[in-house]
């Protein structure tokens, strides 16, 4: 029997453990690359600012400003979250194929209307605020329906995601004993599509005070505006008292949204417990009836009026469109400049997650440190850190992509400590008896059995950097989203129309690649958006 040669077997595949590693070799041309974009200017204010941590400034007035800043910005990602789980919910089940089917006996209604939410959902939601500020001008209902508009389409493409890969026996099994369609479906797919909506709406209330502090950088109120204007003016002590009192809120709504999760989205472990479901369903219908009159409360004390959305103000003249202008654009150097820093900040939040893991699995105190940095890196915007990032390097599409790498680092490190600790520690155990060092054993360990997910998941965040990739083009960061910015301030309405089609069209390849990458990690049923079915 003789043996084929190595080049007919083909090339050694790495083990699945080191591809989770694979993306941070980004890190090599990175080391050869800042050298040349650093410069020695202010690296005292970098001092400065690390200093400050440890001494935020005690000052009622400083206090009191931060206190109201945080609160305009929850009550906004409140109200915007609510407003896009209900949106999401009611375009989720109008595009759903098995909705149609069943009520009409068709299935393309449900294609064309997931075709028109791709535009909504594909455009970021600075974006949306920036449009509203210019036809609304400023008013809390514009940081809203920033908020609720594209988080309502992404709700939206999950639920009909999960509806049309539930099982159908149930549904048909009623509907052919004469049940009516909406009964049907209601009985058959209702109970199983709810725990999954309560996980994902946990995950999104998380991400929706996140984009409220964003839109609070730019100009939309709330604690963002206050931390960007102490970035500006240097108040690093004022900076980090509005740092700590956000990242003690986030933390506490992450603490509060994870326990709500794991007691009402599990509806396995009650599956053969009727009293168990019946006292998980009440207790969720009572968190419903209390939530509506805060919300009331909150629109009422911040004075969002849903009306004011209709009336828009006076625009600016619009000129004769410029067309051949807008051809002239450097489009290539634009869209390269864009995939560029999507495909920069994915490599590094994607990589360095595991890598800084392994690094520090033998020092609990070290690991505990880099779950500070991540869950600061989690709540500080991207335009904030990239603006600190140009005291000691020149603007451009690397100052973007560590400003992008290290916010989505955050998001990416704790959804991989979280399915470290629920993964099973055997393997790891296993090869830690037999003398395995701590850093091989956890990543052949428990490593190994995540990789795929993970990856999966660093697809799906790769897909949404490249909508955040104009919240960079503050700075300088070229590509699409400096450009659109630009042509926005100077209310260049033919240049926009332009740059945002572009923008769409590239985050829908972008979302497409990334289902496609997906379906191969985890195959043909898995959802539109991980953080779905996985803890975030």
């Amino acid at each position: 029997m003789t043996t084929a040669p190595s080049w007919e077997r083909g090339l050694p595949r790495p083990a699945a453990p080191l591809w989770l590693l694979l993306p941070s070799l980004i890190l090599l041309p990175l080391a050869l690359w800042l050298p040349g974009l650093a410069h020695g200017g202010g690296w005292e204010l970098i001092g400065q600012f690390a200093l400050a941590a440890l001494q935020p400034s005690l000052d009622p007035v400083v206090l009191e400003a931060v206190l109201r800043g945080l609160g305009l910005t929850l009550g906004i990602a409140l109200l915007g979250w609510a407003a896009s789980l209900v949106l999401g919910l009611v375009l989720g089940v109008a595009s759903a194929r098995v909705v149609w089917h069943a009520v009409c006996g068709v299935r393309w209604p449900a294609l064309l209307i997931r075709r028109l939410l791709a535009i909504p959902r594909a455009i970021h939601e600075l974006l949306w605020g920036l449009l509203l500020l210019q036809l609304i001008g400023m008013d809390p209902a514009v940081a809203v329906a920033a908020i609720a508009l594209p988080f309502g389409a992404l709700v939206a493409r999950v639920v009909s995601d999960q509806l049309d890969n539930l099982p159908q026996q149930g549904l048909e099994a009623l509907r052919s004993g004469g049940a009516g369609p909406w009964a049907a479906l209601l009985t058959a797919l209702g109970p199983a599509l709810l725990p999954q909506l309560l996980s994902y709406g946990g995950y999104r209330f998380e991400c929706a005070l996140r984009s409220a502090t964003l839109l609070g950088v730019f100009g939309l109120g709330g604690l963002g505006t206050e931390l960007r204007l102490t970035l500006q003016s240097l108040a690093f002590r004022e900076l980090w008292s509005g740092l700590w009192v956000l990242l003690l809120a986030m933390l506490l709504l992450e603490a509060l949204v994870s326990a709500l999760r794991r007691r009402w989205a599990m509806p396995l472990r009650f599956a053969a417990a009727p009293a168990a479901v019946g006292r998980q369903g009440r207790e969720v219908l009572l968190a419903v009836l209390l939530l509506l009159p805060l919300m009331v409360v909150v629109a009422w004390l911040l004075q969002v009026h849903p009306a004011d959305l209709l009336h828009w103000q006076g625009l600016p003249p619009m000129g004769t469109a410029d067309w051949p202008g807008v051809t002239n654009l450097p489009w290539p150097r634009l869209i390269a400049g864009t995939v560029m820093l999507t495909v920069l900040a994915a490599a590094l939040a994607v990589g360095c997650a595991p890598l800084l893991l392994l690094l520090v699995q033998p020092w609990p105190m070290a690991r505990l440190a880099v779950q500070g940095l991540w869950a600061l890196g989690r709540l500080w915007p991207p335009p904030l850190t990239a603006l600190l990032l140009l005291f000691v390097l020149e603007p451009g599409v690397l100052t973007g992509a560590l400003a992008l790498g290290f916010h989505n680092l955050g998001i990416l490190g704790r959804l991989l400590l979280e399915a470290t600790a629920n993964a099973d520690a055997g393997p790891q155990q296993a090869l830690e008896a037999g003398g395995c060092g701590p850093r091989l054993a956890l990543l052949y360990g428990r490593f190994s059995g995540l990789a795929r997910s993970y990856l999966a998941y660093g697809a799906y965040r790769a897909d949404v950097i490249l909508r955040e990739s104009v919240v960079v083009g503050l700075v300088g960061a070229s590509g699409l989203g400096s450009q659109l910015l630009e042509a926005l301030s100077g209310f260049a309405w033919d240049q926009l129309a332009a740059l945002l089609l572009a923008y769409v069209l590239l985050t829908l390849l972008g979302e497409d690649l990334s289902d496609r990458a997906r379906q191969r990690l985890l195959g043909p049923a898995s959802p539109a958006d991980p953080s779905a079915a996985a803890p975030a």
